[in-house]
């Protein structure tokens, strides 16, 4: 018989302030931790506006080609002793609970089947002249960010800035590194972000440093190649609901005449795979499946926050009405057989969008779970739906880079197809 969702300890209030007080104290460390419906508005009123941006003094953008050996050392055994720490803080705050052991042990073994394509992966993360890891762009613990490169480098390339998932916990920016390494074959420069986690930050500072790691791409980005007016911005999981809060919250705070060091408007198009855009309904969810009520609030400080960090409640509220036509369009990637976010949740949020007035696309793929379309197809290598979706969309204004996609060979199988179809049996997500 399952036990009951396991509660916070009454001093929880004590503990998120004391892990505040040691980020802000100087915690420097960064840490490792189909079916379609579409409908688009043919109003005026949706066309985007570019504003005037005040830049900020960001950090320097334009490091070595590699960190040395002895460097990734030093990163490692700081990240290590870092995750140590507030892994032992989590681990006294979660306690004893059968739902979140349970998919910490099956998670152990989901990536022990699927390793032959991680070993590959991390091969290219760490030994690819074509990876820029962790290039720094801000002043707060784990403002990184990697960058893949094309290796042809004639010309101003796209770029897709992405934001990974990881239950607002073990989020990391080389979770995105099969993404990288797949849109840079096709001459797409994308930049993985690395945020802040619980408990070493609370959902304000993961919306802040995505929001900062965005302004530094779109300030920052041609001279790395990229061009600063076909910038996209891609979500997955938990992922696509902070990247989404900050574009929303963005364009919020353009309309309103505040100072920004980025503009909504600059981005061509939002991808959101397998996203939560309303977390009121998902709370009791996730409680069920093992991200307990008392963490998430705390997550998402406290019950009234909610809706502050809810992108579908936020372009509902008619103090937003300016920010739509500042926002792009949103597609929205889900699987049918989903556990961990209903993609009804897509469906929702894509509603929302369109009553007042905004554009959306869900494109909804039948029996896809929500590994399925970021790892397992993928690692699978072959022909990808959802990737080749966006990278045709990317790619629609130019016959160049159309017909080169159209002579693109297959993309190699990493992963055997048993392992593949046991790592989804096992999947705790």
């Amino acid at each position: 018989m399952a036990t009951a969702p396991r509660q916070g300890p009454a001093s929880l209030g004590s503990f998120v302030n004391e892990l505040k007080k040691q980020r802000d104290e100087g915690m420097d460390a960064h840490e490792p931790l189909f079916s379609r419906v579409s409908s688009l508005p043919a109003s005026a009123n949706n066309q985007r506006r570019r504003k005037t941006i005040t830049k900020t003094k960001s950090a320097p953008c334009r490091p070595a080609r590699q960190s040395s050996f002895s460097r990734d050392i030093g990163h490692a055994a700081a990240e290590t002793y870092l995750i140590t720490r507030l892994s032992f803080k989590l681990l006294s705050y979660l306690g004893v609970g059968y739902r979140w052991i349970t998919r910490l042990l099956a998670l152990g073994l989901y990536a022990m089947l699927l390793m032959p394509g991680f070993v590959q992966v991390g091969f290219y993360y760490f030994f690819s002249p074509q990876v820029r890891r962790s290039v720094v762009y801000g002043s707060q613990p784990r403002n990184r960010l990697d960058l893949y490169l094309p290796t042809n480098r004639d010309g101003s390339k796209p770029v897709v800035v992405f934001v990974t998932g990881g239950a607002w916990i073990i989020g990391y920016k080389a979770w995105g590194c099969l993404l990288g390494k797949q849109l840079a074959e096709r001459d797409i420069i994308v930049a993985c972000l690395d945020y802040r986690n619980f408990p070493q930050g609370t959902i304000s500072d993961m919306v802040d440093d995505v929001s900062q790691g965005i302004s530094f791409i779109c300030n920052n980005i041609a001279e790395y190649g990229g061009d600063p007016d076909r910038i996209y911005l891609m979500g997955q999981s938990a992922g696509a609901h902070i990247s989404s809060c900050a574009l929303v919250r963005q364009a919020i705070k353009e309309s309103k005449g505040e100072t920004v060091s980025w503009s909504a408007s600059a981005i061509k198009a939002y991808f959101g795979s397998s996203g939560g855009y309303h977390l009121p309904s998902l709370v009791d969810h996730f409680n069920g499946r093992g991200l307990y009520r008392s963490i998430f609030m705390s997550i998402m400080e406290g019950e009234k926050s909610l809706k502050n960090f809810s992108p579908e409640m936020l372009v509902q509220d008619p103090s937003s009405k300016a920010a739509l036509s500042l926002l792009p369009n949103f597609i929205l990637f889900h699987g049918t057989d989903d556990r961990s976010i209903p993609s009804n949740a897509s469906k929702t949020f894509a509603d929302a969008l369109l009553r007042v007035g905004g554009r959306a696309e869900v494109i909804l793929y039948d029996g896809k779970t929500h590994t399925d379309l970021f790892l397992q197809d993928p690692l699978r290598g072959g022909q990808d739906d959802l990737f080749d979706y966006v990278v045709a969309l990317i790619h629609a204004d130019d016959k160049e880079a159309l017909a080169n996609d159209a002579n693109a060979p297959p993309r190699r199988r990493l992963v055997p197809e048993i392992l593949l179809q046991l790592a989804r049996l096992v999947s705790p997500f």
